[in-house]
């Protein structure tokens, strides 16, 4: 069973991507920021990461990213930033930072199933 780590600091938008996800064969984990979102990273060893950038806290969604790219157990997971921020900058900075994909909220369920779908199915 694939892992999924949602790294969202809203509870509501966390609850919404796990009713989502629940019905796949995923196990999913939270973190309500992206320090929280580091160390479980580092004790769970995700299959995917899902993460908004804008968070509180030292730490943004982008400094996650590249954080989870530095580790060598943790480079080659998949990781979708999620963000209301849809300016082609902001996708071209997650890119940057290292993630395999962006998706603009609000995102529909079924984008957010099929690139989970493709991520996980690529990396299996």
């Amino acid at each position: 069973m694939h892992k999924i780590l949602i790294v969202e600091d809203h509870a509501d938008i966390r609850r919404l991507i796990r009713m989502t996800l629940e019905f796949e064969p995923v196990e999913i984990h939270e973190a309500p920021d992206a320090v929280a979102g580091l160390e479980a990273a580092r004790r769970l060893r995700p299959d995917l990461v899902l993460l908004d950038v804008m968070m509180p806290g030292g730490m943004d969604g982008l400094d996650l990213c590249r954080a989870l790219r530095a580790d060598g157990a943790l480079a080659d997971v998949p990781v979708v930033v999620l963000s209301a921020r849809g300016q082609a900058s902001d996708r071209q900075a997650a890119l940057d930072a290292g993630a395999n994909a962006y998706l603009v909220k609000p995102f529909s369920p079924m984008q957010l199933l099929d690139l989970t779908g493709s991520l996980l199915t690529i990396g299996a």
